[in-house]
């Protein structure tokens, strides 16, 4: 609520009590989510309206239908990130830029990090992430039965950051743990453990700002040097904003991936012909990863907050509501994607599908994310000559949607 009134509209007390017991979104059922149960309920409320209340999580509008969350993304002058960016709110511990702030603010770190994933360094990269990739696909391939998730998905990108980031293995496997057990107390709400944990994260942000004081690397190649070089109208950037920026950034890369790699291997898993036709026909996978983001998109959590009133989808947003930004339901509506329950593979329109954000914040780690999955599927399905379910995934819970646990039997090729 903001200056006394009541969310979603509702001035009337009695009438925001009655809502209560009879929303239309709750973003934890009673029940676990299946790999379907939530985009089935999604489709369903998108057919029925685009832009749904929540009461759980002191109340919020979730947007369902890609136009709605395309226009919250894009228009800045209605909406911003620097009051809420997630949904629950947990961010008790500072700013942290660029994603906490709005322009022209968040242009000079926005700016500097955009750097850091130019097509050169990509390409500086690609061997050090690959090199990664099948020393740990090999052994759980060899193994014949594996929990993809855990044996995988959950170290790769502790293994990338620690190459992108010029860290050792052990400082990003601890970030890594942190940020796993930080993302667990979200999701149930335990603020005291998520205070603790991000402060624990701010102390190795810090730790890696002063290994860079003492000794800086090129920051061409290192994103915290360059942080700590820029400046800003001729004044270097705070520190305390470095400081957030890093903490950011090493948290950033690490939740998604592990889902959305996961959410891959249960697709492929249970399409064998996609697989046949991806091995015999490598080049493709791009497209079919285009696809997979689009078709599994993990963000269903992030979030903005109206500036003013606003009419959205039918419903009028007051000024200080929070929104969710539910790409997992936006990149499936029909009216953009037909048929968007499926997966196409070449898609005609593929490129309009939001993943990634769009606009002002999205996600400036794109490209480095794209090469971990397309690596990720060159290298398993060249060493594999198939892979099957060995047992229904777990799922994550709200704020991401997608795989913790993908129980898989391997045969090596």
């Amino acid at each position: 609520m903001t200056d006394g009134r009541c969310p979603f509209g509702f001035d009337d007390p009695a009438a925001l009590a009655a809502r209560r017991a009879d929303h239309d979104f709750d973003p934890v059922p009673d029940e676990p989510e299946t790999f379907t149960s939530a985009h089935e309920e999604f489709a369903r409320l998108r057919a029925e309206r685009p832009v749904a209340r929540s009461q759980e999580y002191d109340g919020f509008w979730a947007l369902l239908g890609y136009d709605e969350v395309l226009t919250a993304i894009t228009d800045i002058d209605r909406f911003t990130t620097s009051s809420q960016n997630a949904i629950p709110k947990f961010a008790f511990t500072g700013v942290r830029p660029p994603l906490h702030l709005d322009p022209p603010e968040h242009t000079s770190y926005r700016r500097v990090i955009n750097k850091a994933f130019t097509p050169p360094r990509m390409r500086e990269l690609e061997p050090h992430v690959r090199e990664a990739a099948v020393q740990l696909l090999d052994p759980l391939i060899d193994a014949g039965w594996s929990d993809v998730c855990r044996s995988y998905a959950h170290r790769f990108p502790a293994f990338v950051f620690a190459r992108f980031f010029n860290l050792d293995v052990e400082t990003s496997e601890l970030i890594k743990t942190v940020t796993g057990r930080y993302v667990d107390a979200i999701q149930v709400l335990d603020h005291a453990t998520v205070r603790s944990l991000s402060g624990k994260l701010y102390e190795i942000a810090q730790s890696i700002i002063d290994a860079r004081h003492a000794e800086p690397l090129d920051p061409e190649v290192d994103l915290t040097t360059a942080l700590i070089q820029a400046t800003y109208e001729g004044e270097p950037l705070p520190p305390a904003m470095v400081l957030g920026c890093v903490r950011q950034l090493i948290v950033t890369g690490m939740v998604a991936p592990s889902v959305f790699t996961g959410n891959m291997f249960v697709h492929l898993a249970g399409d064998p012909e996609l697989q046949a036709l991806l091995r015999a026909e490598p080049d493709r996978i791009p497209a079919a990863i285009e696809e997979f983001l689009r078709l599994y998109s993990p963000y269903r959590g992030m979030a903005r907050t109206a500036r003013e009133d606003v009419e959205l989808g039918g419903e009028l947003i007051r000024e200080g509501d929070p929104v969710a930004l539910v790409y997992t339901s936006a990149n499936r509506d029909e009216s953009v994607f037909p048929d968007g329950e499926r997966f196409v593979l070449d898609r005609p329109n593929i490129a309009q599908h939001i993943s990634f954000g769009r606009g002002t914040h999205s996600c400036p780690g794109a490209p480095l994310a794209r090469m971990m999955m397309r690596i990720t599927l060159e290298e398993v399905l060249a060493r594999s000559a198939s892979f099957t379910s060995a047992g229904e995934p777990e799922m994550a819970i709200w704020a991401e949607w997608g795989t913790r646990s993908v129980p898989l039997d391997f045969v090596r090729a």
